[in-house]
């Protein structure tokens, strides 16, 4: 037979050749695992990427913190709000209660069957202050109606800000959040940051990471937005505003900056209001005074994070002639800057992960934090239990075979397909805990059972002297593997899907390792089986 009717005859031991290669790309090389590498001057701690190989861990074998909080906020659900009126909504409810307008959430009934909703997400807000709010803004709703907490939309976007911020920009592999619901139907966000102390992280994710960027302008100057001085104050700029942000950088006085694009629907407010506001005129450049005098600020662009200015600027004469020229509009690129370094990467971080919708309320929450140490132990331990699992299925495969042509192949593709769930593992960026070892021991377990059924069925069924006896037989067993493979996976879907904790991991590396059997492991297994059987 050619070499080419050989790979033909077998090409299901090259696929699993081919995905070996890949596991090892995916556990050894640099870059071949799926984490995201940490953003430029983070404060980055990736948990297990000090090892040799590019496997993530997660809190249960790295250490670092898990925190389990509510966020604040009432609700009051029901509200007959008309979708084209959720803005004026917003603005009347907020007037009403004399909060930002960013504190308020209103959601209409789009399809008109259980009523829209209307969230404000200050705790200084009382839930008989709400609904009078309410009433005086035309709705009919009583105290009764307004609960504790925020709707569920709102959970998943605090979500996905915190994902950004521990996944993305803070390079906390492993970490993440998720939302969790409680036995008596209260929800949480359920964070996780391995390698990471409780102060890290609240001082990550504990305020809402709000920025806004704020000029304030002598009083005749300004046509809008008053705060009842002689000055105005009028908001520019929030993250939805912005199309990129870039890395920190230092400008030609040396000072951090962090440069930003804005997005074409607002570069054109930012330029007008700015001219309004006399900014590009000659006493607006370069005549900002607030760090001499808050009272008496002069012309500024005020950075202003969860409401505390952190950094004030005066307008500069390129950017002003930018403005004037049109240029701008064209080009919306602009330098926010912050007092020191540490600074700009946390407004970095903000920006480009966004802001939460509301504040976690870790007071009301609970915090547990695991010694990286202690980590250290249960992560020898997997490993040893894991040893000792494969070291004792071989044993009994070979007791049972005495025969290494048979028993040697077997226990070689059943390792082959943890090798390769483990090569998944990396190049997904999946973060490893104790519920994904034990996923790993059963699929030893499930899988040398299959390959004991291939192994029996062929071999305990008097001699194969032909292909087409080998491929009746072959068959007939797959067909009880496939059976079993896809009541596993109907089993265990259910915990893959809901927010079950360690179950969900459990659950997620059976499937997997269900499959990778199923379609490369066992038929590679049986190509192996025909070549000693037949020759």
């Amino acid at each position: 037979m050619s070499r080419l009717g050989a790979v033909r005859q077998n090409w299901r031991i090259v696929l699993l050749v081919l995905f070996l290669v890949g596991s090892s790309v995916g556990l050894f090389f640099p870059g071949g695992g799926g984490a995201d590498a940490p953003a430029a001057g983070a404060n980055a701690t990736a948990a297990g990427s000090d090892g040799p190989t590019n496997l993530d861990y997660g809190l249960e074998l790295a250490g670092g913190t898990r925190l389990r909080a509510p966020l604040v906020g009432l609700t009051a659900e029901g509200v007959a709000v008309d979708p084209q009126e959720e803005r004026d909504a917003q603005r009347a409810i907020a007037n009403e209660l004399g909060v930002s307008q960013l504190d308020v959430q209103v959601r209409a009934d789009v399809n008109e069957t259980e009523g829209g909703a209307v969230e404000v997400f200050s705790e200084n807000v009382t839930q008989e202050e709400f609904a009078t709010a309410l009433q005086n803004s035309g709705y009919d709703v009583q105290q009764s109606d307004v609960r504790q907490g925020v709707t569920r939309e709102t959970m998943e976007t605090a979500v996905e800000v915190l994902n950004r911020k521990i996944q993305g920009s803070a390079g906390f592999a492993g970490g993440g959040a998720s939302v969790v619901t409680a036995a008596d139907g209260q929800t949480f966000v359920l964070v996780e940051a391995p390698g990471v102390n409780r102060t890290e992280l609240i001082d990550l994710i504990g305020d809402r990471g709000r920025v806004e960027i704020v000029a304030t302008a002598p009083a005749e100057n300004a046509t809008n937005a008053t705060n009842g001085s002689d000055y105005r104050e009028v908001s520019l700029l929030t993250q939805d505003d912005l199309a990129d942000v870039g890395t920190v950088q230092r400008d030609q006085q040396d000072r951090p900056v962090v440069p930003v694009v804005l997005r074409d629907s607002a570069a054109e407010d930012f330029a007008t209001t700015l001219q309004d506001l006399g900014f590009t005129s000659p006493e607006g450049i370069a005549s900002c005074r607030y760090d001499q005098n808050p009272e008496d600020p002069g012309y500024c662009l005020l950075t202003v994070v969860d409401g505390e200015v952190v950094y004030s600027a005066s307008m500069g004469q390129s950017l002003a002639r930018s403005i004037e020229s049109g240029d701008f509009e064209t080009d919306p690129a602009y330098q926010t800057s912050a007092a020191n370094l540490s600074e700009a990467q946390e407004l970095r971080l903000n920006l480009e992960a966004g802001a939460l919708p509301a504040e976690l309320d870790i007071d009301s929450g609970t915090t547990y934090f695991l010694q990286p140490s202690l980590a250290e132990r249960f992560k020898s331990l997997s490993l040893a239990t894991g040893l000792v699992a494969s070291i004792a299925v071989a044993a009994v495969v070979a007791y049972r075979y005495r025969e290494p042509s048979v028993a040697l192949p077997l226990i070689l593709t059943a390792m082959a397909e943890v090798y390769i769930l483990l090569g998944f593992a990396a190049a997904v960026g999946l973060a490893l805990d104790l519920s994904h070892i034990a996923g790993f021991i059963a699929v030893i377990g499930t899988g040398v059972d299959d390959l004991v059924i291939i192994a029996d069925e062929i071999l305990q069924q008097g001699d194969v002297r032909t292909d087409k006896v080998f491929r009746s037989r072959f068959r007939r067993a797959f067909w009880v593997i496939g059976a079993a493979a896809a009541t596993t996976i109907v089993a265990m879907s259910p915990l893959a899907v809901l927010s079950l904790g360690d179950l969900q991991g459990f659950a997620v590396i059976t499937i997997v390792g269900v499959l990778i059997g199923v379609l490369v492991t066992r038929p590679a297994y049986g190509d192996v089986l025909r070549n000693l059987v037949l020759d």
